[in-house]
Order: structure tokens, then sequence, then C-alpha cells
């Protein structure tokens, strides 16, 4: 399945939480899971029971568009998560918090993760002091990512930036907001990264 490019606002109302997916509007409460918190379509007011599976499906989908991966990247995440030592359901969540496109969303340079990824692709981000334009790229703790030099006046960046002082940042980063630059300070806790998604689910699915 290669990446959803629809009208973002519509999968929400179907999953039926906020996955971040349209900035400035989520903040402002004008999206349209808060104005119509009902699935779309014209039988989206019915109450439907949701099978195992189901439950297990939204789960994955929910972190699928949340973070804005194919079904190709999503499984390889979570072979490489299941690979590793410890839990896989929270190794898959912070694999997936590691990757270039997430750190520059959650740095604050970006006010959702889709644009988060076109500063990625089109060459905006450097890790390091070198220009990386790979949003799956795993960022390792220490590692210095900032916006390129001839970016930093960027309107939606330094407005993503003004934002932040709303929103805050999240803790596992340390962020210089002038500079447009930050320090990847440690891998986070789960506990630490909110997210409406049960990754156990995930792992009951993908382990069937």
């Amino acid at each position: 399945m290669a990446r959803y490019r629809g009208p973002v606002e519509k999968l929400e109302r179907r999953l039926g939480v906020s996955l971040a997916l349209k900035g400035e509007r989520r903040l402002a409460g004008k999206s349209a899971l808060d104005k119509r918190p009902y699935a779309p379509g014209q039988h989206g007011q019915r109450r439907t029971k949701i099978s195992e599976y189901g439950l297990q499906l939204r789960e994955k989908q929910k972190a699928k568009f949340m973070y804005g991966v194919s079904e190709k990247q999503f499984r390889r995440i979570f072979d490489e998560a299941a690979r590793r030592e410890g839990n896989t359901g929270i190794n898959l969540v912070l694999l997936i918090e590691r990757r270039l496109d997430n750190v520059v969303y959650r740095m604050g340079f970006a006010t959702t993760r889709r644009f988060a990824r076109q500063l990625v692709t089109h060459g905006h981000i450097l890790v390091n002091g070198n220009k990386v334009d790979i949003p799956s790229y795993i960022v390792r703790a220490g590692d210095k990512v900032e916006v390129c030099e001839k970016s930093k006046n960027n309107p939606q960046i330094k407005r993503a930036l003004e934002l932040t002082q709303q929103t805050g940042i999240a803790p596992w980063v340390d962020v210089e907001r002038e500079k447009a630059m930050g320090i990847f300070t440690r891998i986070p806790e789960r506990e630490e990264v909110v997210i409406p998604v049960e990754e156990r689910l995930i792992v009951e699915l993908y382990s069937k």
C-alpha cells in the first residue's frame, strides 16, 4: 500500500482520534474531528461493534497514518523491533519515534509530520552538519539536527517554532529556537511518548 495522500481529517474521523495531522487547525479547535466527532459518510453516526481483528487493525492504521509510513515501511520497522531484545511493542514505538522526519517534528521545526517529511526530502535538514534527505534515517542519542542556514528564515518553520511555546517540546530533545537547532539528547522512555496507540494490539496482529 502506498502512502496515503487523501483528506487526512477523514482519517481522523474514521479512526475516532486525533493523529496530529492538521497542525494549527487542531490547536485552534477547528479540526473536522472537533466539529463532527463521528465517522464520515451517510451512516457515520451508527454504532458498530468491532471485532478483535478490527481493533488490532485499527491500532496499526492509527500508527501508520500518524507517522506517515507505508505498509511496507511499517512492516520493516516491526520486523526490526521484533529482532531486538526487549518488548517488541515498545521497541516498535521507540524505533519509529527516532525516524528523522519525526524528530524534526518533535523539535518543533514543523507543525505536522507531513511537513517535517517535506523538509527532510527537500534537503532543508542537517544531521551533525551533513545534509540528510532520507525521512526514515534513524537518529541516535547525541545527534545534532538543524535547519540548514538558507532555510532558517522560512516563515512556516519560524511559525512552527513559535507554536512550540504553546505546545511545548518533547523532553528528550534540547532545542535552541533562535538557531533552529536541536540535540536528540536520549532515546525516550515509552511512558513519555504520548500517542493514541496500543502497540500491544499491533504485535498481536502481526503475530497471527
